[in-house]
């Protein structure tokens, strides 16, 4: 079954809430929640609690807005219809980029987890063979992708799920060979909250990036089968498992080893979770572990390049990139716009190569810097969407905000409050630099697109 786009509607409810997963749990958990127990501490723990409020927000916002318009682009479509077209331009062509810097982030993030089995092996090795490996995946039909995606998500689910109950256990009983850790660790160290509020602030930032995703499943509504039904059920129970499972882990991380043992003096060489199991003297758990974890990186990947394919079929359908990148295959794949967000990919493997230890964190700062700014312009267009149906008299949505637009304000504050905190954040830093021109080149492109076809698609008026 096609729809307007040509996308095939291929992907079951039970296939977005993993494809969701899929798409959140990745490194910003397993390898970057080092990078946010290295400024907060044990407090990081409150960072994951209200960032968790924030994704929360953010998730439910794009369910009721993708209710009412399904379409191929998702919130990009929406941005359009409610903010003007220059937002909708902006929004997926950020979002395109912030995902396409993303997934490099996520091959070499699994490169890093290969060499803890084998430390003297060049990353870009690793990298390159992961690259071919989410590229083959989505090149088939979506109904595969969502298969394969569906257990690679269910297996670091239920990874998280053994992870939390052996956790319980080391912490209140103890496991053969270590003995029970209690909760001393949560206050030893400098207290509980170490680095004060500044340090709680800037762990926001690092942790707010685990979340990045929850809006996958917006992007899947061209592709659903019965998007009315299944997105808003799959956007709330994605989001709620992902903060339980968060909240759960990093609390157990936090309780089991030492926070500078795990903050690792905010380097990036070893998951967290690994740690865990490492100090607790569980060897065999440890290198199961770090199989899930990177797992759990190629997964994020693998749905990662789903998104900027579907987000680059949508500006090319929508007349803001080349035509040829919104081509069909026979088996509905848009393979050029694939073959296009594959340069992240080829960005990983060049940074690799280059320079190994700073890879990681140097995709992180800049897609950081993108992500916030896509998550503040999701919150405008849920705004202006709201308003626009309430002056025309429009019915609401079926599935509406709880609080809003109190919640989304608050959101937004929130998130504008983090974009300002990466100043202050020596690595994130030079995002700035490439990020505030990066707005500039994009205003630019857009003025120049609108002056040299006034035949841009436009999207119908609101329904």
């Amino acid at each position: 079954m096609e729809n307007e786009s040509g996308l095939h509607r291929g992907l079951r409810g039970r296939q977005l809430t993993m494809i969701g997963l899929g798409g959140a749990i990745g490194t910003g958990l397993f390898l970057g929640s080092s990078l946010a127990i290295s400024q907060a501490g044990p407090a990081t723990i409150i960072a994951y609690i209200a960032c968790a409020a924030v994704a929360l927000v953010i998730g439910w916002a794009l369910a009721e807005m993708v209710v009412v318009h399904p379409q191929a682009g998702a919130f990009g479509i929406i941005a359009h219809r409610y903010l003007g077209p220059w937002s909708g331009f902006v929004v997926r062509w950020t979002y395109w980029t912030v995902q396409v810097i993303a997934i490099g982030g996520e091959v070499i993030a699994g490169g890093i987890y290969v060499r803890f089995w084998w430390p003297s092996l060049p990353l870009w090795v690793p990298v390159v063979v992961f690259s071919a490996i989410v590229l083959i995946t989505n090149a088939v039909a979506v109904k595969v992708f969502g298969e394969v995606e569906y257990w690679f998500s269910m297996i670091k689910v239920a990874a998280i799920v053994v992870f939390i109950l052996l956790g319980i256990l080391l912490i209140t009983v103890g496991l053969p060979g270590a003995e029970a850790t209690g909760t001393a660790h949560l206050t030893a160290h400098g207290g509980f909250l170490p680095n004060g509020i500044n340090g709680l602030s800037l762990a926001i930032v690092f942790v707010l990036f685990s979340y990045v995703g929850v809006e996958v499943v917006s992007v899947t509504a061209a592709e659903s089968e019965n998007p009315e039904r299944d997105i808003p059920r799959a956007a709330r129970r994605m989001v709620t498992r992902l903060a339980l499972f968060y909240i759960v882990a990093i609390t157990i991380v936090l309780t089991v080893v030492p926070w500078t043992t795990t903050a690792q003096g905010g380097a990036v060489t070893e998951s967290p979770f690994v740690r865990v199991f490492s100090a607790a003297g569980i060897p065999a758990a440890a290198t199961i572990m770090n199989f899930v974890v990177l797992t759990a990186a190629l997964s994020s990947a693998n749905t990662n390049l789903y998104l900027t394919t579907r987000m680059m079929h949508s500006l090319a359908t929508g007349g803001y990139a080349p035509a040829w990148t919104g081509r069909l295959s026979g088996s509905g794949v848009p393979r050029n716009a694939l073959a296009l967000s594959a340069l992240g990919l080829a960005l990983a493997a060049s940074l690799s190569a280059a320079s190994e230890s700073e890879a990681y964190l140097a995709l992180f700062g800049v897609s950081v810097f993108g992500a916030l700014v896509v998550w503040l312009l999701i919150l405008a267009t849920h705004w202006a969407f709201r308003r626009t149906r309430r002056l025309q008299g429009l019915p609401p949505s079926p599935v509406q905000l709880w609080g809003a637009p109190v919640t989304s304000l608050l959101a937004m504050l929130f998130l504008a409050g983090a974009l300002v905190s990466t100043l202050f954040i020596a690595p994130l830093r030079p995002a700035w630099w490439a990020g505030v021109p990066f707005f500039a080149i994009l205003s630019i492109a857009y003025w120049m697109t609108s002056r040299r076809s006034k035949a841009l698609a436009s999207p119908e008026k609101p329904i």
